[in-house]
């Protein structure tokens, strides 16, 4: 279980030293940019004030919402992605808030990102989002994930509905030799594992300041498949990463 911490009054701004003081436990030793401190402050605002509006996070409170979005998603950046100047392709499954899509973005610019959230109103953030952050090679598809066909880098996901049934479609979209990466609970580690047996799984890494949060990140075998493939009752349209619809 996460250790929470008691909301704090006053305005929904915190400022940079705060942020990178409550980030501390996730990234470590690593350090974070001045733009990168203030891109988080301005995601942070932005996040709140739709939350107002719409259901994006049950967490109201801006520091927890910075150590439990924000910390937990730096810290799966740091491991996938501890060299700078990575370019590899993304794909994040039902991104929601944008967690844990646009942090990982944040930590490692180069990145080209496709965030797939079919919930029309969280889209059109996340549209505003990725405007406000002036972030380039992002992409934002209000489609469901099984009726995209696309195949990436690296494909996340956290947090999202029908655990069991998203597995085989995150696998399906990650290339050979790719990789998954799921923030996940503990008691979610061995269904991830048995539902998808022909992903090479590393070891969980626990997530600080959890008790039962976890980090799982798997590699693609080549011609692999999944134990049991997805039913897709429609022909979805077949494109390349570089060739999806830019909607922001």
């Amino acid at each position: 279980m996460l250790m929470t911490r008691q909301p704090t009054m006053g305005p929904t701004t915190i400022k940079k030293a705060r942020i990178a003081e409550l980030l501390a436990p996730f990234i470590g030793p690593a350090p974070v940019s001045d733009a990168q401190l203030e891109a988080i402050q301005t995601y942070l605002d932005l996040l709140l004030r739709w939350n107002a509006k719409l259901n994006l996070t049950a967490i109201r409170d801006p520091e927890e919402i910075v150590i439990r979005h924000f910390g937990e998603s730096l810290f799966a950046a740091r491991q996938l992605f501890p060299a700078d100047g990575s370019r590899e392709t993304v794909i994040d499954i039902g991104s929601g808030a944008g967690f844990p899509g646009l942090p990982l973005k944040l930590w490692s610019p180069s990145l080209n990102l496709t965030l797939i959230e079919s919930n029309q109103r969280k889209a059109t953030f996340l549209r505003e989002l990725v405007r406000a952050l002036n972030l380039n090679s992002v992409s934002v598809l209000a489609e469901r994930a099984e009726s995209i066909s696309l195949e990436a880098d690296l494909v996340t996901f956290r947090a999202v509905e029908r655990f069991e049934r998203i597995l085989p479609i995150a696998f399906s979209l990650v290339k050979p030799r790719g990789r998954l990466a799921i923030l996940v609970g503990n008691e979610q580690i061995g269904l991830a594992q048995s539902t998808l047996s022909s992903v090479d799984w590393k070891a969980p890494i626990p997530v600080p300041l959890s008790e039962s949060r976890t980090l799982l990140v798997g590699e693609r075998r080549a011609f692999a498949s999944p134990k049991s493939a997805p039913i897709i009752i429609f022909q979805p349209t077949r494109f390349s990463l570089n060739e999806v619809p830019k909607h922001v």
